[in-house]
């Protein structure tokens, strides 16, 4: 067995409400055994395998990551959807997403993994929803291992095709059976239910206007049947709400009830649209929300009502969502939009809602780790405890940035995003000094460029 030594972390914060100054950690085999002070641990003379000195660094849980779509780095900014909104975005990016490769589906998740792990992601959830030219779950699988982070991937989906009254191309869009067929072979393939998983797999039609209800409810009665996670867009646009309204006759939420999609397994993206009704009925049944601030703000979809949720016992985590509607993978400075978007809400006027008290750091930062835990289902994340895995992060103080912080972890939110100096998944190394363990940047920067070329044109 392998142990881990953290020392003398001027703050280590366990997420568990610890806040603890001179802080020390020990793990054993990639499970916490014991927090607390540098000093008690220096008394009862704790070593490890692994030593590591962290003066000036705060050290924390890893965050969590509950929404993405990683094959959208290869077409960050594109100009002609960088002032779109929701359906216009997506009717001029398909095309260049139907383009793509196993090699192009590869990379995209090793580079998008790795500017996760860069900026505090221990586990990321990625929905891909489209899967051209031979392309597989598989090929994100393979992408994945060399970064050395959880991987959270889910069998995503289209049916509905231009032709059937859905938005996608009819060329982008799958046969049904063949789905649920594949569904079920990658669940059986690669999930891990176990406490500890680097791997699991959930179900993920990709939305209202690209699937039909009938594989909405084919999905959620398949991923119940396997016991994985089921997650789908919600409620994203007023658009989406009215294109429920005229298909289906009544609003996402019920749309979701009536095909099984709410429940303690299921989490939804988004969910900017709806009212206090179904803020109420998803605390009532567990659904979560994944929440991505930047998408929903660079998107003009709106300010989702996230305190409201919160209020109604609503499992909520963070989501950077794709790096085609956000540009950017940065899971602390997402963290600080949750904080700055849901400040702006409680404004008068911005969202009718009674006057509250503004979300702080520790709530946004909580958002990023137990909440991101509880939406993904698990009880080994999120926390630093006995029992719990080291997923951790550090983050060295002595920067311009932070310069005359007088509280170290709101630092962390509140002053500019910076890259995470040091991270371990599971006790293992994912980030030393600020730089890539498992990954050349340079090699995957280079091909990930090659590639994104190529979606340019048929």
């Amino acid at each position: 067995m392998s142990t881990l030594l953290i020392r003398h972390a001027t703050l280590l914060v366990t997420m568990t409400g610890e806040e603890i100054p001179n802080g020390a950690l020990f793990a054993r085999d990639g499970w916490v055994e014991r927090v607390g002070l540098t000093t008690e641990f220096d008394e009862d003379a704790i070593d490890a395998d692994d030593v590591v000195d962290l003066s000036g660094h705060v050290v924390m849980p890893g965050l969590i990551n509950t929404h993405h779509h990683l094959y959208q780095s290869l077409t960050r900014v594109v100009p002609a959807a960088q002032d779109a909104p929701l359906f216009d975005w997506l009717r001029t990016l398909y095309p260049m997403w139907g383009r793509m490769t196993p090699d192009h589906v590869r990379t995209a998740t090793t580079l998008g993994l790795a500017e996760l792990a860069l900026s505090g992601c221990t586990t990321a959830f990625d929905h891909q929803y489209l899967w051209p030219n031979g392309s597989l779950l598989d090929d994100q699988i393979a992408g994945a291992e060399p970064v050395g982070i959880r991987f959270h991937v889910s069998r995503g989906s289209m049916s509905l095709g231009e032709s059937d009254g859905g938005l996608p191309p009819d060329e982008v869009v799958e046969n049904e059976d063949v789905i649920i067929e594949d569904s079920q072979r990658v669940v059986e393939t690669f999930h891990d239910p176990e406490r500890g998983a680097m791997t699991r797999v959930a179900l993920a039609p990709c939305s209202p206007f690209s699937v039909t209800a009938d594989l909405m409810a084919q999905t959620a009665e398949l991923g119940r049947q396997l016991g994985v996670g089921l997650h789908t867009h919600l409620a994203e646009t007023a658009d989406e709400n009215q294109y429920c309204l005229e298909r289906y006759g009544k609003r996402p939420v019920a749309f979701a009830h009536d095909v099984d999609w709410l429940g303690d397994d299921v989490w939804h993206a988004h969910a900017v649209h709806i009212d206090h009704d179904e803020v109420g009925l998803l605390g009532e049944t567990g659904t979560g929300i994944a929440h991505c601030p930047t998408s929903n703000m660079r998107l003009a979809s709106g300010i989702p009502p996230i305190l409201d949720a919160i209020d109604h016992g609503v499992p909520v985590g963070i989501g950077v969502d794709g790096s085609a509607s956000n540009d950017s993978s940065h899971l602390i400075g997402e963290v600080r939009q949750a904080l700055l978007l849901n400040r702006l809400a409680v404004a008068p006027g911005v969202l009718g809602q009674e006057e509250r008290s503004q979300m702080s750091a520790r709530d946004a930062l909580r958002l990023a780790t137990v909440g991101g835990a509880r939406v993904l289902g698990r009880d080994d994340i999120g926390t630093l405890a006995p029992g719990m895995a080291a997923d951790l992060i550090a983050i060295d103080l002595d920067r311009i940035g932070y310069s005359g912080s007088h509280d170290p972890l709101a630092a962390l939110v509140m002053c500019a995003p910076v890259t995470v100096d040091h991270s371990w998944v599971h006790g293992r190394r994912v980030v030393a000094d600020g730089m890539l363990v498992g990954v050349d940047p340079s090699t995957v920067i280079a091909e990930h460029r090659r590639l994104a070329a190529l979606l340019d044109s048929p």
